[in-house]
């Protein structure tokens, strides 16, 4: 592989922005429902792997059943209350206890600090590397000067060097951004956590759906029973919620609690 010596048509900021917006117009978009139903097509059928679709009974009843393109599955219609009552349950297990939750907010809080560190030692070394790249400019300018250097190869060496500090610009603003939100996020999703079952429970239709897929990535319904898979963080969170109570009742101190999980 070699490196370009042409002078870049467009900066790869537009490039990559351009990229992004032609993925999002190309991607396949779901079909949709004629009507809004809560849980139509985010749980996928146990036995066969088709979306669950929603259907209205006696205008009224709402009642969800595979689609059946690949075959007759043996999975039951299921009343959307029942679909309900599971999704509570399932987003119960995000629930802290006031103590756990307190001490999860700590570890939060001490890994932060280890965060911060890794992202001041970051941005140090990106601005030495851009300051070494502006010293190669400046000199490489002086022999221009001295005619040591053609103007051609100048102002090709120059501009490479001139994107890479773009780059570098731009990773040192990704770290800064992120070392501002990275403990007020993980704090505000572990009370969103805590507050799930509640902000469910009292939401419209549209709502819950909202607050599922925010949770949750898939779902999928067998037997009569409904698998969640949590996205992150919340399969971690719903890891700490489920086995920190039990380390506490096994006796664990509350000083050692979880030790094996602390963020490093």
């Amino acid at each position: 592989m070699y490196r370009g010596i042409h002078t870049p048509l467009v900066t790869k900021e537009l490039w990559d922005n351009v990229q992004a917006i032609r993925t999002q117009r190309y991607a396949r978009k779901p079909r949709r429902a004629k009507r809004d139903f809560a849980f139509g097509r985010m749980i996928r059928c146990g036995h066969c792997g088709c979306a669950l679709v929603g259907e209205l009974k006696k205008a009224k009843y709402t009642y969800y059943h595979c689609t059946y393109y690949r075959a007759k599955c043996p999975e039951p219609f299921v009343r959307e209350e029942v679909l309900e009552e599971k999704f509570t349950e399932i987003l119960g297990r995000l629930r802290f206890d006031g103590e756990v939750l307190d001490w999860v907010k700590q570890a939060l809080r001490e890994g932060h600090v280890d965060e911060q560190r890794f992202r001041e030692e970051s941005i140090t070394r990106l601005r030495n590397e851009y300051d070494k790249l502006q010293k190669r400019i400046d000199a490489m300018y002086v022999d221009k000067l001295d005619g040591k250097v053609g103007a051609r190869f100048f102002e090709q060496k120059s501009a490479e060097w001139r994107e890479e500090q773009s780059e570098i610009l731009r990773a040192i603003q990704k770290h800064q951004e992120a070392n501002q939100s990275y403990m007020e996020e993980g704090i505000a999703l572990l009370e969103l956590a805590g507050l799930a079952v509640e902000l469910f429970e009292k939401q419209p239709a549209g709502e819950k759906r909202r607050l599922l897929d925010f949770v949750l990535s898939n779902c999928t319904w067998a037997n009569g029973e409904l698998t969640p898979e949590f996205r992150q963080p919340f399969d971690m969170i719903a890891l700490e919620a489920t086995a920190c109570p039990k380390e506490k009742v096994a006796g664990t101190s509350f000083g050692d609690l979880c030790q094996a999980r602390l963020p490093r």
